[in-house]
C-alpha cells in the first residue's frame, strides 16, 4: 500500500498491485502517489513535499472554489506563480565553483536525516560522498557518474553502526576447494568468462576401448582441453609472481571451474573463485583494472588487475570474499551491516537517497538554501508578484504562495513547536534582511542555512514546482474534462 515516511513515500509491491483497486475507490490518491513515485524515480528524493505540496494546493483551492470562483481562474493563477517561482529558485541558488566533498557531505547529511538517527545519518553521509566520488575517473572527468556501479551487499551481522565502505568490492560466495588459501595479499587479479570444467560432446556419441591403458587415453584426452587452458593460467601465474615481488595470484571467473582444475589451482597457491555474477565482471574491471578475458590464449600481465589485500569472511553458511586495497577504484561497494532484516531494509531506502542527493549536487553545481528557507522567500517573492497580476488570477497566485509555507509549518510542527508563532518569526526576519532564513529545530530560532551547511538539491526543487501544480491542476480541472469527454461521445454518436 502507500506508505509514507520523513522525506519519502513509497509504493511497496503488495500496493501495487491494488493500484487498480485505489483507482476506482480513490483516484485522488493513486494519482498523488504516482506523482510521488515520479518524483523519487526522477531525482531520489522530495516526496513527501510532493504529497503535501499538492494537498496544501488543493485544501486553499477548495475555500475559493465554495464561494465560487471557477477553477480555470485559479488555474491561470497557478500558471502564473509557477513561472515566477522557477525564476526565483534560479535567483535564490548557490552556484559553486567547485562542488567540495565538504558541502557533498552536508547536502547527504539534509537528506538523511530525516530518515536516520543522527549519528547514523552522520556516518552514511560521509559514506556516500565518497561512494560518489570513487566513481569519477579522472582519465574521462567527462563521463556521466553511473550509481549502478556501487555494489550495495547486505550482511546481517553486527551492528547499523558498523556498516562502511569497502572501496573494491565484496563478493557473495567464497572459494570452493578446502586447500585454496582463505587470504592473499599483494595480488594480481585475473577477471575471465572461461569454462574450466569437462565439456561432454553436443552430439550424441560413443567410445570403444579393449584394455585399461585404452581407457586411460581416453580419460586423458578428455581432459586434455580442459588441463591445458588450467596450465596456461598457471604458466602465467608462475611468470607474473616470483619470489621477488611477492605477487600472488587471483581467479574470479564467470563460468564453472570443476574439482580436477580446482585442485591445480589450489597446488599453485591461487584463490579461484567460479559463477561470480554477470553485473559484477565490469565492477571488477573498473575496480581493480586490468582487462576481462574470454580465453587464456595470449594472456599478457597488462589483463591483470591489482589490489592489496584479497580474503574471505565467513558467516555461519554465507562466504564473502572481500578485494580490498586499489589504486584507483573505480567501483565500491557498501557493505551494510544490521541485526535484522527491518534495520538493513531502512538503511538500504536512505543510502539511495543520500547517493541520489550527492550526485545531483555535482550534475547541477549548485545547491539551495535548506531549512525552509527558500519557501519561505518564495512566498514573499509571490505576494510581491501578485500585485502585478490583474483579475482573479491573483487568487490562483496567492493560493500558491500560501501553499509554499506548508513546508515551514511541517517542520515547525514535527520540532513540537508554536507553529503560527515561529512562521511569523521566520517571515519577519526574511522580510527585514531578504537573505535565506532557515528555522532552527533545536531552539525555534532563525538560523543562516549556507552558514549551518542546511542545503538542499536544486533539482529537486525545480522538479517539484514543475510536477506538483500539474497535477493540482488536472484534479481542479476534472469537471471540465469529464464533461469535454461526454460531449464528444455524443458528437460520435
Amino acid at each position: 500500500m502507500l506508505v509514507g515516511g520523513a522525506g519519502q513515500i513509497k509504493i511497496t509491491k503488495d500496493g501495487k498491485a491494488l493500484l487498480d483497486e485505489m483507482q476506482i475507490q480513490h483516484p485522488t490518491a493513486c494519482m498523488i502517489a504516482r506523482a510521488a513515485t515520479a518524483q523519487d524515480d526522477m531525482t531520489g528524493d522530495g516526496t513527501t513535499t510532493n504529497v503535501l505540496f499538492i494537498g496544501e494546493l488543493m485544501k486553499h483551492a477548495e475555500q475559493y472554489l465554495s464561494e465560487g470562483l471557477h477553477p480555470r481562474m485559479i488555474v491561470e493563477g497557478f500558471d502564473l506563480a509557477r513561472a515566477e517561482v522557477l525564476k526565483f529558485l534560479d535567483q535564490f541558488k548557490e552556484c559553486e565553483d567547485a562542488i567540495d566533498r565538504e558541502l557533498l557531505i552536508s547536502m547527504a547529511k539534509t537528506s538523511l536525516k530525516t530518515k536516520l538517527p543522527i549519528v547514523m545519518a552522520d556516518k552514511m553521509a560521509e559514506i556516500c560522498c565518497d561512494a560518489v566520488l570513487c566513481l569519477k575517473r579522472e582519465d574521462k572527468p567527462e563521463e556521466a557518474i553511473d550509481l549502478q556501479m556501487i555494489e550495495i551487499m547486505a550482511m546481517k551481522h553486527k551492528l547499523a553502526n558498523e556498516t562502511r565502505l569497502v572501496k573494491g568490492l565484496v563478493l557473495d560466495h567464497g572459494s570452493r576447494h578446502p586447500d585454496m588459501p582463505k587470504e592473499l595479499k599483494n595480488c594480481y587479479i585475473l577477471t575471465a568468462n572461461v569454462s574450466l570444467e569437462y565439456e561432454k560432446t553436443e552430439v550424441n556419441s560413443g567410445f570403444y576401448y579393449s584394455s585399461a591403458e585404452q581407457r586411460d587415453k581416453l580419460v586423458a584426452s578428455e581432459r586434455y582441453y580442459t588441463d591445458e587452458k588450467v596450465r596456461q593460467l598457471i604458466d602465467l601465474k608462475r611468470k607474473v609472481c616470483t619470489e621477488e615481488n611477492g605477487k600472488t595470484f587471483v581467479l574470479i571467473n564467470q563460468k564453472g571451474i570443476d574439482p580436477p582444475s580446482l585442485e591445480m589451482l589450489a597446488r599453485e597457491n591461487i584463490i579461484a573463485l567460479r559463477r561470480a555474477k554477470r553485473r559484477n565482471m565490469e565492477r571488477l574491471v573498473l575496480a581493480c583494472g586490468g582487462n576481462a578475458v574470454n580465453s587464456f590464449d595470449d594472456l599478457d600481465i597488462t589483463d591483470l588487475g591489482e589490489a592489496e589485500h584479497v580474503y574471505e569472511h565467513v558467516i555461519e553458511d554465507d562466504k564473502f570474499t572481500f578485494i580490498e586495497g586499489l589504486k584507483n577504484p573505480n567501483s565500491c561497494t557498501v557493505l551494510i551491516t544490521g541485526p535484522n532484516d527491518h534495520t538493513i531494509h531502512q538503511i538500504k531506502d536512505s543510502l539511495r537517497d543520500g547517493l541520489k542527493s550527492v550526485l545531483n549536487a555535482i550534475e547541477d553545481n549548485c545547491v539551495v538554501p535548506g531549512a525552509g528557507a527558500f519557501e519561505i522567500g518564495a512566498h514573499n517573492h509571490l505576494e510581491e508578484f501578485k500585485k502585478s497580476v490583474e483579475g482573479k488570477a491573483r487568487l490562483g497566485v496567492e493560493i500558491f504562495a500560501k501553499a509554499l509555507l506548508v513546508v515551514p509549518k511541517t517542520l515547525i510542527e514535527n520540532s513540537g513547536m508554536d507553529m503560527q508563532e515561529k512562521l511569523l518569526k521566520l517571515q519577519a526576519a526574511y522580510e527585514k534582511t531578504k537573505k535565506a532564513v532557515g528555522i532552527d529545530l533545536m531552539s525555534g530560532n532563525t538560523l543562516d542555512p549556507v552558514l549551518e551547511s542546511i542545503y538542499d538539491n536544486y533539482r529537486v526543487k525545480r522538479q517539484l514546482f514543475n510536477l506538483a501544480p500539474v497535477l493540482a491542476q488536472q484534479l481542479l480541472l476534472v469537471d471540465e474534462i469529464i464533461r469535454a469527454g461526454v460531449q464528444m461521445n455524443k458528437k460520435r454518436d
